[in-house]
């Protein structure tokens, strides 16, 4: 094998074409990777870790590619990022009030998806489509946009009380989801929560809130040849080196025949990539 690449690992980047184009982006580098399916690949981890936001050495990962000192103290690392219910910008205590004004105060879309069965989550409306990419979703539908991360968090908490907000890697990764009609679920949920919904109009103002309705579902594909039968996960805290034949890419996985990979998880860490 040969060395086409050496940095800092980043999550891949994708765009929603049938199936979804992937390119693994290493230091500099941007590395096509739909064309590499079926063809032998090395991943080697050096043993250095850098923060992805400073770019500091340092000896271990925090929140997926940060250092210690940016994980305590940037907005996109505070616990409101995974409970976005918590948003705290409207108390003056954000740690970063211009990203959050960029970020959070923005148009966010509730959206429920099928990935290893039904689930609810929230984005920004910017990453559509690519957070339900990231997810493995073979299908997604946008059920209401919101003016807020906040306002998106509270109507997720709500959904939770009928539908999961998890997705389930193993069964994701073990082949695609069985087809819902994502119509159909939208239109249960909004029904079952109808009271709930009218209240959070009051809190938030009726035209914080809309139901989107005319939109379809979204169907995804992945670019993968086979699903493992078992799921053997690989983890460069355990071992430098990952190899074998690229079966496939879903969601930030990487389908090996000998197993599969997070590389979302590893952020930060630098690579060698050879093919």
């Amino acid at each position: 094998m040969k060395a086409v690449a050496r940095g800092i690992l980043r999550k891949m980047a994708s765009r929603l074409e049938q199936p979804v184009s992937y390119s693994m982006r290493i230091g500099d580098e941007s590395l096509p990777l739909n064309s590499l399916l079926g063809k032998e690949l090395r991943l080697s981890y050096t043993g250095d870790i850098y923060c992805v936001n400073c770019a500091r050495k340092t000896s271990k990962s925090f929140n997926q590619g940060y250092c210690y000192p940016c994980f305590q103290k940037l907005a996109q690392c505070d616990s409101c990022i995974i409970h976005p219910e918590k948003c705290h910008f409207d108390q003056g205590t954000c740690r970063e009030p211009a990203w959050g004004e960029k970020y959070c105060m923005q148009d966010h879309i509730v959206y429920l998806a099928n990935s290893s069965g039904l689930k609810v989550g929230i984005t920004r409306a910017t990453q559509v489509p690519t957070r339900w990419i990231d997810q493995g979703a073979t299908q997604a539908l946008a059920i209401i946009r919101v003016r807020s991360r906040l306002q998106s968090g509270t109507l997720e908490v709500m959904f939770k009380q009928h539908v999961t907000d998890k997705t389930n890697w193993r069964d994701m990764l073990k082949g695609d989801a069985t087809g819902l009609d994502m119509m159909a679920e939208k239109d249960r949920l909004i029904n079952e929560c109808q009271k709930e919904i009218a209240e959070l109009e009051d809190r938030f103002g009726f035209f914080a809130i809309s139901i989107l309705n005319g939109i379809e579902p979204v169907s995804i594909e992945y670019p993968v040849r086979s699903y493992p039968e078992k799921i053997a996960s690989f983890n460069f805290d355990k071992e430098a080196v990952v190899e074998g034949s690229l079966q496939g890419i879903k969601g930030q996985y990487l389908i090996f025949d000998s197993g599969v990979i997070n590389l979302r998880r590893f952020g930060g860490y630098e690579i060698e990539l050879s093919h």
